[in-house]
């Protein structure tokens, strides 16, 4: 173990107002460093069923997300050569906000969402769409009843799997022999560089760098032909993979295995290193917030993510120091906070109240929030980013 952030509610887990007084579950939260395969990991695992059976993270609320999702599928449209005949399946496919992407420029689209709630508002848009979890047991059912794809997209979901290989083999189960699996994972450097901690959460089993990805590919028979850095969500890779062949992964992948291995990532002191700098965060953005209130401050925050609440809840930032938090998602609006119970209202209500300052908990889409607040600073309001390292704008 390298890093414990305690006992702490499932960052999704948002009450109403008659739940507050009731207990909460609580697990441990803590990564692991394995020596062998240097991967990254929880060991404290939770039910997927209870983490994403009914779930209110959508994807498709934001224009940076949207414009996102519109580049991949241009890029994957164009580099692949998709064309009408052609079927893109995408895993745990959200509110199908990217799929229709794909659906609009002419391409056979199919998700695959466990959560129902979710699966409803993509099967409103026109995404047909399976409710489900995806792995060894759907897989073939999927592959005979709507055939091979020639691109299977799995965004942001790979962490979420206890049982990567397995996954991953399914995932080459319903993939053409020719086709691409297409998949966004955050980056491991970029958290350990920008002190990112407030990835990690329950729903986030894995952390992932080059090297354990290899093994875990090769496992499921498939290889790595390229990998591209991507600046969504504090830094993320996009992997391209395809059936395995005599040839392996393809030396640019292997290279950049080498480099992490050179720069410590196989090194468990790395590790160490990043959760003293983690304790130090927690004294300087908690020692911020209660100067400021000390000095008759008022401070909101902006946004209710998940990672927002691991960070709520490991630094103690509680509805004594953050009055409210504002959100874009009806789902989240009218709940509270898991473990700080900080309520959650609409955007409408900071810029009628004009606080102080607003603490920017969805920090990775801080630029399009700040200019969506541009009255908010006009008036002189100010804006706190939490990380990489507390700061006021």
């Amino acid at each position: 173990m390298v890093l414990s952030l305690g006992e702490v509610p499932l960052a999704n887990s948002f009450l109403c107002y008659e739940e507050l007084r009731k207990p909460e579950m609580r697990v441990p939260l803590a990564i692991y460093f394995c020596a062998d395969c240097a991967l990254v990991q929880l060991l404290d695992v939770v039910e997927p069923q209870v983490l994403f059976s009914n779930y209110i993270y959508r994807t498709g609320t934001n224009q940076t997300i949207a414009q996102h999702n519109a580049a991949l599928a241009d890029s994957v449209i164009r580099e692949l050569g998709l064309s009408a005949a052609d079927l893109v399946i995408e895993i745990a496919s959200n509110d199908g906000s990217l799929l229709q992407c794909f659906a609009q420029r002419g391409v056979r689209t199919l998700g695959v969402e466990p959560a129902s709630n979710i699966a409803q508002i993509a099967r409103t848009a026109g995404i047909d769409t399976i409710v489900d979890f995806f792995g060894p047991r759907s897989a073939p059912d999927i592959a005979r009843q709507y055939g091979l794809a020639s691109v299977v997209i799995a965004n942001n979901v790979l962490a979420h799997v206890d049982a990567t290989a397995d996954f991953l083999e399914a995932c080459k189960t319903i993939l053409r022999p020719d086709g691409r699996l297409v998949i966004e994972v955050p980056y491991l450097v970029e958290m350990l560089d920008r002190l990112e901690y407030d990835t990690i959460y329950h729903e986030h089993l894995c952390y992932f760098a080059v090297q354990p990805l290899l093994r875990l590919f090769a496992k499921a028979g498939l290889a790595l032909e390229r990998i591209d850095r991507v600046p969504i969500h504090g830094g993320s890779l996009r992997l391209w993979a395809r059936h395995a062949d005599a040839s392996g992964h393809s030396q640019a992948v292997l290279r950049m295995a080498q480099e992490e291995c050179a720069a410590g990532l196989a090194d468990v002191a790395a590790y160490c290193d990043f959760a003293r700098r983690v304790a130090e965060h927690r004294d300087q953005l908690s020692g911020l917030l209660h100067r400021l209130k000390d000095q008759g401050s008022s401070i909101v925050g902006y946004g209710a993510p998940a990672k927002g609440n691991t960070l709520l809840c490991y630094c103690g930032i509680g509805n004594d120091v953050l009055a409210y938090i504002v959100d874009r998602s009806p789902l989240k609006v009218g709940l509270y906070t898991p473990g700080m119970h900080i309520p959650v209202v609409p955007v409408e209500r900071l810029l009628q109240d004009q606080p102080d300052y607003v603490l920017i908990l969805a920090w990775n889409f801080a630029e399009e929030i700040m200019k969506a607040l541009s009255s908010f600073r006009d008036r002189g309001g100010h804006f706190i980013l939490p990380i990489p390292e507390p700061r006021s704008i």
